[in-house]
């Protein structure tokens, strides 16, 4: 998961680069773009990253450019370059590539503005501005419909079983045994191993179109047209209800139940309108997505931990009691999950240890 958003002020970062090659590869590159004229001077880190990546914003002839920083050998552009003009070409609004060096792994990038959904959307909440939340959901739930109906998933790669099991092993290693320190009993990885067993069931069902993979507010821009979409490299062919699960139920913001099944219903009605495979009974697409959100949430919980643990980066820490309570709602709904759910709360003991609180 990558989060090329950041709060304003990182925004007047300096730049600093991990050696002397990089940098020279990088000025040498950037005064290369002769038709941009590129201030090397105004380079300033536009956004973290939970990945290896990082993006630069420069000041040039034609206002501001984004620079995609990915290290070659530790990030691999091509996809990102492939999605991009996918999306450009449904009519998304998207980042257009203006140019790449792909051997040095540095992309010249239009720039989406500094606006991200996810500080609209929360200074919406504490304002009251209900219409403000509504107007950028609906923008952000047609956007998804259009990106699900006008994408070619067939030239992406498969969100299948062995994927959707590497990414739920990530919650017993890394937040199970790393964060918690505990450690299963046979019996306990017998109720595990039936669960995922049950969430990938389910998640293979399902209909299948292109998957975004982290279509949240985080990773959508305020911009003209609405939204602006990022973070899309990870893109695969999988669950119709994925990216609906990841836009409803957000790793940084929450919302009343009430308002994720309005939000869905008009997804689902947008989704049968365009001619979208979504389940003709609304009540069998809500569980498909409730279901999905879970295995969306339990990787999240694993991939947080691992941030904190294996990559220094403990501020994502911050948001495991979201994914417990989101976890915790779905297995108590549904009689197959329970098992899991008292598996889940048997860790309260060891979360209380760290300050959490489900």
């Amino acid at each position: 998961m990558t989060v090329p958003n950041a709060p304003a002020a990182v925004e007047s970062a300096p730049v600093t680069w991990p050696d002397a090659a990089r940098r020279a590869a990088f000025e040498g590159w950037l005064a290369g773009l002769g038709g941009e004229s590129l201030d090397p001077r105004s380079v300033r880190l536009a956004s973290a990253d939970a990945s290896f990546r990082r993006y630069l914003r420069v000041q040039g002839a034609h206002g501001t450019r984004i620079v995609m920083d990915a290290p070659p050998g530790l990030e691999d552009c091509r996809p990102f370059v492939a999605v991009a003009a996918a999306l450009r070409a449904a009519g998304l609004h998207g980042p257009e590539v203006l140019a790449w060096h792909e051997a040095d792994g540095f992309l010249l990038l239009a720039d989406l503005g500094t606006r991200p959904y996810l500080a609209a959307l929360q200074a919406a909440q504490v304002d009251g501005d209900t219409a403000l939340i509504e107007r950028l959901m609906r923008d952000a739930v047609t956007a998804l419909v259009q990106w699900q109906a006008r994408i070619d998933a067939s030239r992406l790669p498969p969100y299948d079983d062995a994927l959707l099991r590497r990414e739920l092993a990530l919650f017993p290693e890394w937040c199970v045994r790393r964060e918690y320190g505990v450690v299963w009993s046979d019996a306990q990885q017998a109720v595990w191993q039936t669960a995922c067993d049950a969430l990938v069931a389910s998640a293979l069902a399902q209909p299948v179109v292109a998957v975004h993979r982290d279509y949240m507010p985080r990773n959508l821009m305020l911009a003209e047209p609405n939204p602006g979409i990022l973070d899309f490299q990870d893109a695969v062919r999988g669950p119709i209800s994925y990216d609906v699960a990841s836009l409803l139920r957000d790793a940084f913001i929450s919302w009343d139940e009430a308002q994720e099944i309005d939000w869905a219903v008009r997804y689902w009605q947008q989704a049968r309108a365009a001619g979208l495979p979504v389940d003709a009974d609304f009540g069998a697409f809500w569980r498909q997505l409730e279901w999905m959100g879970l295995q969306r949430h339990l990787k999240v919980l694993g991939i947080f931990c691992r941030l904190k643990h294996r990559d220094a980066k403990p501020k994502y820490a911050q948001d495991l009691p979201r994914f417990f309570r989101y976890a915790a709602r779905v297995c108590q709904r549904y009689r197959e999950l329970a098992a899991l759910g008292r598996l889940l709360e048997s860790l309260a003991g060891s979360e209380r240890r760290f300050g959490y609180t489900f």
